[in-house]
């Protein structure tokens, strides 16, 4: 091709594949992470676009995750500016909560407006940032829905093998436990959400019960949309393990004994491959070094404090949604 050809020669690759992450500046070594395994892992002749959303990153993060832009895998970032549906998000966020409570921050809602903000995409996945990529991201995008079916999500797996959540989610959310499903990993239908306005419907059982929950987001997803979700095989939010399944697409370090606080954990390694090519590689190390025994015991204790709240909630005499 002439070095004065003009146009993108990605204009000749197959339909681009959006993949959406929600962080703040926090977890930017960890999407960084992310990021590098899709594109280690992704179709060469695909185009990818990773959209970060988040509250306000710092300049120094995004010239670090622009860093991992390949030929075929661009990066945008989109903050999440306040409206109407953020404000009662962030108000309800806000709210006065028990021990435990991992979910307390509005960034855990950004997924959700996506539909919204993005009307130029049908579709797109969207993966959390403690995640690494072990196939191509562009498989999930490609599983299709049927037509009552409004987002694919793995059953959640801490569900189905901690007894108090598997209470939790039967008794206090309303939904049966083998039907719940773990919002870390989705392939969202935007086009369905936008129908249905799903933000709208979201916003309004939150300032109608400002319910106290174990995985509030996770848990108004499973309300609204039961019975509309398809359920992804495992391999696609896999728990770490010694021995991970045959065919294990994504790795989930999900909740508990996260890499970059604890030593000898599962599938630690591929979390530091993934992070060995990124530029917070040291950043991640310094912080786990720092991550003494009085950090460790806080962190087991709030594990506890939300095991415990699951089980309280769980004995309520009815669900706490009547929707």
């Amino acid at each position: 091709m002439s070095i004065f050809a003009t146009g993108n020669p990605l204009d000749k690759l197959t339909k681009v594949v959006p993949v959406f992450m929600a962080i703040n500046n926090a977890y930017a070594p960890y999407a960084a992470a992310a990021m590098h395994s899709l594109t280690q892992k992704c179709d060469k002749n695909r185009y990818y676009k990773v959209i970060i959303l988040h509250d306000g990153l710092s300049w120094v993060n995004r010239i670090r995750l622009r860093s991992l832009v390949t030929r075929n895998v661009a990066i945008q970032f989109r903050k999440i500016s306040h409206s109407l549906y953020l404000k009662a998000v962030i108000k309800y966020c806000a709210r006065e909560k028990g021990a435990g409570d991992f979910f307390s921050s509005a960034v855990y809602y950004y997924r959700f407006f996506i539909p919204r903000l993005f009307p130029m995409y049908e579709k797109g996945v969207y993966i959390d940032s403690d995640t690494v990529l072990l196939g191509d991201i562009g498989e999930l995008f490609d599983i299709e829905l049927s037509e009552d079916e409004v987002l694919a999500a793995m059953v959640d797996p801490k569900v189905t093998v901690i007894q108090e959540f598997r209470d939790y989610v039967d008794n206090a959310v309303g939904v049966p436990h083998d039907e719940y499903v773990n919002s870390g990993v989705m392939l969202m239908d935007f086009r369905k959400m936008r129908k249905m306005h799903y933000l709208s419907e979201m916003v309004d059982l939150i300032e109608k019960y400002n319910a106290d929950l174990v995985a509030p987001d996770q848990d108004y997803l499973n309300v609204i949309l039961r019975g509309r979700i398809k359920h992804l095989d495992s391999c696609w939010n896999t728990e770490p393990s010694e021995n991970l399944p045959k065919g294990t697409k994504l790795v989930h370090f999900n909740l508990f004994n996260k890499p970059w606080h604890y030593t000898d954990v599962p599938c630690e390694n591929l979390f530091w491959n993934a992070a060995r090519g990124t530029g917070f590689y040291g950043d991640l190390k310094r912080q786990q070094a720092a991550f003494d025994e009085k950090k460790q015991d806080e962190d087991h204790k709030k594990v506890e404090a939300l095991i415990k709240k699951a089980a309280r909630l769980s004995k309520l005499k009815k669900p706490i949604f009547d929707k």
